[in-house]
C-alpha cells in the first residue's frame, strides 16, 4: 500500500484534508500543534471500472485498490534543530512514499501564519533540506572513512558531495540538478527531499472560481511536480455526508469529483501507479502496480507464489470484456490474449494468471 505524508505548516489544513479523505477522525483546530501524534487513515481508491466488472459477474464481493495517508503535523521555521515538535514530525516524514505539501492560500483573522503559499512552501522546503543537510553530513563522514579501505564506495561518496553541496544551499534533492544515477545512490539514505512531491493548495470557498489563478505561483515554484487546489473545509465537510447527499453538495458548490478522486488522480500520476483488474463470481478486485511491471511482477501483487511459478496471463482489456459481458464469451471469440513473462500489462487490463509451484 503506498503511503502518503500530510506535511505543512500549522494550520494549514492538513488535519482538514485527512478528514476529507478519510471521512472524519482527525481535529481541526485554529492554534499550533493541535495534532500532536500522526493520525494514520486508508481510503479505498475510486473507480468505475471495478464497478462495472463487479455488475457485469455479479461478485458477492467487491475489493478496491488502497492507500494509506497520514496527518503528519506542522512544522515551524527551526523544526530541523528540534523547534516545535520538530524532530518528532521529521522521522514520521520519513516512513512516507510520497510528500504531500499543504500550502494555505486563504486570509482567516483566526487563523495565525502567513496566507502566501509559496510563503509556507518555502519554509517547509527549508527545513527539510536542513534536516538532509544533517542527514548527509553524517554519512558523508562515515563513507568517506570507508573509501580508504574500499574504493568501490567512491560513486556513493562523489553522490553524496553533490547533494551536500546542493543541500547547503538550502535547495531540496527534487529541485537540484542531480542526475537520476546519483539520486539511485542516495536512496539508502532515507533522505527527506528524495521523495516525490505533491502539493495541495487550500482555498477558501471564494477563491475556487478563480483557483488556477492561486496555483500559479506554487506550479512555478514545483515545475515538476503535481499540483492541484481544493477547498479543504468544504471537501471535509463534504465527507461527512451520505454519498448521494456529498454528491449533490459537491455538485452545488461546483467541486466536481470531490477531494479523494483529484486528490488520488494526482498520487497515483505521481508515483507512476497503474491499476489491473481480476473479477469473477466470488470478488473482483483492483490491484495497483509500477507502470513498467512485468506480467510475473503483477502476479506477485496477489502472492509470491503466483510470480515465483508464473506460466502465463490470460488478458483482455477492461472495456472489451464488459462488451462481451462475460468471460467465456470473450473468449469463445477469442479475444482473451495468452502474454508470456515479458508482457508489461496496461492500466485497465483484466487477467487471470496460470502458475505452477
Amino acid at each position: 500500500m503506498e503511503r502518503f505524508g500530510f506535511v505543512g505548516l500549522p494550520n494549514a489544513g492538513k488535519s482538514s484534508l485527512y478528514n476529507a479523505l478519510a471521512g472524519g477522525g482527525a481535529l481541526a483546530a485554529p492554534y499550533a500543534f493541535a495534532t500532536t501524534d500522526p493520525n494514520v487513515g486508508v481510503a479505498n481508491v475510486p473507480d468505475k471500472r471495478l464497478s462495472l466488472l463487479g455488475d457485469m459477474n455479479n461478485s458477492k464481493k467487491i475489493v478496491s485498490a488502497t492507500i494509506q495517508f497520514t496527518d503528519i503535523g506542522g512544522l515551524v521555521e527551526g523544526a530541523a534543530k528540534g523547534e516545535g515538535l520538530g524532530n518528532r514530525f521529521l522521522a514520521g516524514i520519513r516512513e512516507v512514499d510520497a510528500i504531500v505539501f499543504v500550502l494555505r492560500s486563504f486570509p482567516d483573522s483566526e487563523v495565525p501564519g502567513p496566507t502566501d503559499p509559496v510563503e509556507h512552501l518555502r519554509v517547509l522546503e527549508i527545513e527539510l533540506a536542513l534536516a538532509d543537510l544533517e542527514t548527509t553530513q553524517k554519512q558523508f563522514s562515515k563513507i568517506e572513512k570507508a573509501t580508504k579501505a574500499d574504493k568501490s564506495a567512491n560513486q556513493t561518496l562523489d553522490s553524496l558531495s553533490h547533494a551536500l553541496e546542493q543541500l547547503d544551499k538550502g535547495i531540496p534533492i527534487y529541485k537540484s540538478d542531480l542526475t537520476n544515477e546519483e539520486r539511485e545512490m542516495l536512496t539508502e539514505f532515507f533522505l527527506l527531499t528524495d521523495k516525490p512531491v505533491l502539493a495541495v493548495v487550500n482555498m477558501g470557498e471564494d477563491q475556487i472560481e478563480n483557483a488556477d489563478q492561486h496555483l500559479v505561483s506554487v506550479k512555478e515554484e514545483l515545475p515538476d511536480q503535481e499540483v492541484i487546489g481544493m477547498c479543504v473545509q468544504l471537501e471535509s465537510e463534504a465527507a461527512l455526508l451520505q454519498p448521494e447527499e456529498q454528491s449533490e453538495m459537491l455538485g452545488a458548490l461546483g467541486l466536481g469529483e470531490g477531494a479523494l478522486s483529484k486528490f488520488v488522480r494526482s498520487a497515483y500520476h505521481l508515483l507512476g501507479l497503474r491499476t489491473f483488474f481480476t473479477t469473477g463470481e466470488k470478488e473482483s478486485r483492483a490491484w495497483t502496480f509500477k507502470e513498467g511491471s512485468s506480467a510475473p511482477e503483477c502476479a506477485g501483487r496477489i502472492h509470491t507464489d503466483f510470480q515465483k511459478g508464473f506460466i502465463r496471463a490470460e488478458t483482455i482489456e477492461w472495456q472489451l470484456l464488459l462488451e462481451q459481458g462475460s468471460w467465456l464469451k470473450a473468449r469463445e471469440l477469442g479475444l482473451i490474449r495468452s502474454e508470456g513473462k515479458d508482457y508489461k500489462p496496461e492500466d485497465g487490463d483484466v487477467m487471470e494468471f496460470r502458475f505452477n509451484v
